[in-house]
């Protein structure tokens, strides 16, 4: 698991949720329902989010080795 991404898991399921609850609002459903919905979709893909934002950054950086990104595990290269 990268360190990186459990650090991005939280803001980007607030940037999910938050986007899926102002469209919901947007498109006139102002209820509990809409809030909860949004919760629920941005809670479950928090993490692959955070994953691939996390692969990018890395896969970025300049001064990010191979090694470092592969990890112990056998990780697939960035």
């Amino acid at each position: 698991m990268d360190r990186l991404s459990i650090m991005l898991t939280p803001v980007t399921g607030a940037v999910i949720t938050g986007f899926i609850v102002i469209a919901l609002f947007s498109l006139g459903f102002y209820n509990w329902a809409a809030v909860g919905t949004g919760a629920v979709i941005g809670a479950i893909l928090a993490w692959p989010a955070a994953y691939i934002v996390s692969r990018k950054i890395k896969g970025d950086d300049p001064f990010q080795t191979r090694a470092r990104t592969q990890g112990m595990r056998g990780l697939p290269e960035v």
